[in-house]
């Protein structure tokens, strides 16, 4: 009798779940997981994409060990009861300091692409940047934004459009004329990318953009049933924003050197953004900064934000970390310009440290592709909801109430025993 009265007091059986999303995603307790569950999902050509870096992948680890190595200083009885982790980007509210980095291809994670990934930014709050090499026009992405704010013909969430610079002036004007009709509020001009970086996976795999599959990737293809049936069910994936155009738009596979190589313009100056400042009457932001007098020339343009960024490890290996850049960056440009640091964010916590730093705001890109791999815009919720559960608990349990309390006080010395950043 003892024994049954036993068992009756710890078993407990919950509701059965039949969703299968809701219960995969139910066993992904942080971003890890989701890339875990990522690589089970997709074949491995089309993993290694999102996963991988360039050459021997140094910076692509950096940008991780960067914060795995930063330590706070927490303090305590300070009464963190309520806590905010509201700020402002661009000069707009934002409900954290996250914006949503442009990720070229993303129908190869998920059919929904950029489309789910727009819908979960909207409904979050949180800016997104399309990619130049979307999958998803400048306006279905758009529509859909307003869409999941209950409007579809209302004005969509924060949008950014994120520009690479072709040789065709003339259709990045289009590109940009387009992003302003359709209501995005910011320019964000990749500067990084004057050859493409070699991504190693990708030469070993042979992997194109959009992926085949043939005699070599059969069998990867049989191996992942469920990625291939949705990829040969769903209409063709191209580079959305210049189907029909002459520099290619995807409707034969292309190796994503040899298309960036000879369809990006190498020559790109500041006065090409100078250019871009004439035909864009919004914020104008540029990614790619990796030196402290780039970041402070880019001050003295007027810009309106920096983004540093090493291109997620992808473009040139043994680049900086950029978090080790945000704290003698804002030394040299103060108040002048939003500095925004991306690369390497897993967790809520590496979005304050960022922040400690000085960083207005940080960007993410695989943490939510590893999401819509996982589990699609169900999987891009839950990487939001991740970040903001972390930031809210790591602002509570290092005394903080809100973001303003966050600086570089917050930070002890880092695990290597050097003195963090100031």
């Amino acid at each position: 009798m003892g024994m049954i009265e036993t068992l009756r007091s710890v078993l407990r059986f919950g509701p059965l779940e039949l969703d299968p999303t809701t219960r995969r995603l139910a066993r992904a307790a942080d971003v890890d997981d989701l890339r875990r569950l990522a690589r089970r999902r997709l074949p491995r050509g089309v993993f290694d994409y999102i996963d991988g870096g360039a050459e021997d992948e140094r910076s692509l680890a950096a940008n991780c060990a960067a914060f795995g190595r930063t330590v706070f200083a927490p303090r305590v009885l300070r009464d963190v009861g309520t806590v905010d982790p509201t700020t402002t980007i661009l000069g707009r509210p934002a409900p954290l300091p996250l914006v949503l980095a442009p990720t070229g291809f993303t129908r190869a994670a998920h059919p929904d692409g950029e489309l789910a990934v727009a819908r979960a930014a909207a409904r979050a709050g949180i800016p997104y940047a399309l990619s130049t090499l979307a999958t998803r026009s400048i306006e279905e992405v758009a529509a859909a934004s307003a869409d999941a704010l209950g409007d579809p013909l209302g004005p969509p969430g924060r949008l950014w459009f994120q520009v690479y610079v072709w040789r065709d002036r003339g259709l990045v004007r289009e590109m940009i004329e387009r992003a302003a009709a359709a209501g995005y509020e910011a320019l964000c001009v990749t500067v990084d990318t004057a050859v493409l970086g070699r991504r190693e996976r990708d030469v070993r795999r042979g992997f194109t953009l959009p992926p085949r599959i043939g005699p070599a990737t059969l069998l990867d293809g049989a191996l992942h049933p469920a990625w291939t049936w949705r990829f040969v069910r769903s209409e063709p994936i191209r580079f959305a924003n210049v189907v029909g155009r002459d520099v290619g738009d995807g409707a034969e596979a292309v190796d994503l050197a040899g298309y960036i190589n000879t369809q990006f313009d190498p020559s790109l100056s500041w006065a090409d953004l100078e250019w871009m400042r004439s035909v864009w009457d919004g914020p104008l932001v540029v990614k790619g900064i990796q030196h402290v007098d780039d970041a402070r020339l880019a001050a003295d343009a007027g810009l309106d934000a920096v983004v540093l960024s090493n291109h997620g490890g992808r473009q040139l290996d043994r680049s900086p970390a950029p978090l080790d850049l945000v704290a003698p960056v804002v030394d040299a440009v103060g108040d002048r310009i939003e500095v925004i640091c991306d690369g390497g964010i897993r967790r809520g916590a590496d979005l304050v440290v960022a922040r400690a730093r000085g960083a207005r705001a940080a960007m993410v890109g695989r943490a939510y592709l590893y999401g819509l791999a996982a589990a699609g815009e169900a999987g891009v919720d839950h990487v939001l909801g991740l970040l903001d559960a972390g930031v809210r608990r790591t602002l509570a349990l290092t005394g903080c109430r809100d973001l303003t309390e966050v600086g570089p006080d917050l930070l002890g010395r880092d695990a290597d025993g050097a003195p963090a950043e100031r």
